[in-house]
């Protein structure tokens, strides 16, 4: 009988090779070809899975997101799935025990970061990504689709931070623009992180400090 090909394996094992070539140096002017080089098939077969270049990164990036987002959950103990983008966790902010929302939150936002190397690879391919993003109608509905919900899940967190008493006293703000202005804080700290301008050390200090300003001797 013939061999039974897993396509979603192999898919991945091209991504895990854009991944390792990311990781080295970097995506800028990759071709089709070299990736299927290092995924050690034929330039046929990897355009049996993707046809362009921005087919596989955009499989490559929901694929890493999706292990972001694994990894946050195993740390927070939550099996359930949450929104979108990979970095979050299913309880909502009302539920009963369970991590306060500065605790899920502050997963979220330090899972967005390049700390080690796996994060690290995962953020020069979304980087890559968004480049082509910019100028490709197609792929920025990845984004603008996206990165609403996960700032609608953060926003639900805050309202039931507020909610709960646990922002910093005289805190008054929208939840939602709040949300939007973290995912940007975390953006430019990635960039700035894989620039070398700071270390991810210095990233998750100047993440936490804005976190103890924002959740102030809320515990």
């Amino acid at each position: 009988m013939p061999k039974r090909v897993d396509h979603e394996a192999r898919r991945t094992e091209i991504a895990e090779a854009l991944w390792r070539i990311a990781g080295t140096r970097g995506l800028d002017g990759v071709s089709l070809r070299e990736v299927a080089a290092e995924a050690d098939i034929s330039l046929g077969r990897l355009q049996h899975y993707f046809r362009t270049k921005d087919e596989m990164l955009l499989f490559a990036l929901r694929h890493i997101n999706s292990l972001a987002e694994r990894r946050i959950r195993e740390r927070l103990g939550a099996p359930a799935a949450g929104p979108d983008r990979g970095e979050d966790q299913d309880p909502g902010p009302e539920q009963g025990p369970g991590p306060s929302p500065r605790v899920v939150l502050r997963a979220c936002l330090t899972g967005m970061l390049p700390l080690d190397e796996k994060s690290r690879v995962g953020a020069l391919v979304g980087a890559a990504y968004f480049a082509r993003a910019v100028h490709d109608e197609r792929l920025c509905e990845e984004a603008r689709e996206g990165i609403p919900r996960l700032a609608e899940f953060f926003a639900a967190l805050l309202r039931g931070a507020q909610e709960r008493g646990e922002l910093a006293a005289g805190q008054t703000l929208d939840p939602y623009t709040e949300a939007m202005l973290l995912i940007s804080l975390v953006d430019g700290l990635t960039t700035y992180t894989l620039l070398g301008v700071q270390t991810g050390e210095e990233a998750l200090a100047r993440l936490d400090a804005h976190l103890e300003r924002l959740f102030a001797d809320a515990g």
